[in-house]
């Protein structure tokens, strides 16, 4: 369903782990599982600052709002935002058609909103649920 995954620059600093995390001899079998679903996966990293990224990535320094309306043009799958910085901008621009979430079973209590300040409600329309043997629970939901 994901065709490409667009992620702004400290995410994916985190998420570049998983380019060599197949290479870790104590990896578990979830861990191995996402490593290799996320090392196909094309990404598209939006950063003014990082001079090169790795992997099946590529690297946009201008134009957000431009590149990510040119992309959603094109004929293919989905694409899917990562990091806070990112999803809220393009929110903001309403740029964003579904809301796929991954909620794992742990209470932070501090950290990143998962959604900016809005000037109008969205309301949205439950599309799909599932729950990983991790306990992982994962929700997707499009605009009503």
């Amino acid at each position: 369903e994901i065709g490409a995954h667009l992620l702004g620059r400290r995410l994916y600093e985190v998420m570049v782990y998983w380019e060599t995390a197949h290479e870790n001899p104590s990896a578990s079998e979830y861990e191995l599982e996402f490593a290799r679903i996320w090392q196909n996966l094309p990404k598209i990293v939006f950063s003014k600052t990082l001079e090169k990224v790795e992997g099946n990535a590529r690297l946009v320094r201008d134009g957000v709002a431009e590149e990510v309306a040119k992309l959603k043009e094109q004929p293919g799958k989905d694409l899917a935002v990562g990091g806070a910085g990112l999803a809220s901008a393009l929110i903001e621009l309403g740029l964003v058609d579904e809301y796929r979430l991954f909620v794992s079973p742990v209470v932070l209590g501090a950290g990143t909103p998962y959604f900016p300040p809005l000037e109008e409600r969205i309301d949205l329309e439950l599309v799909e649920t599932r729950t990983f043997a991790s306990r992982v629970v994962y929700v997707r939901y499009r605009k009503a």
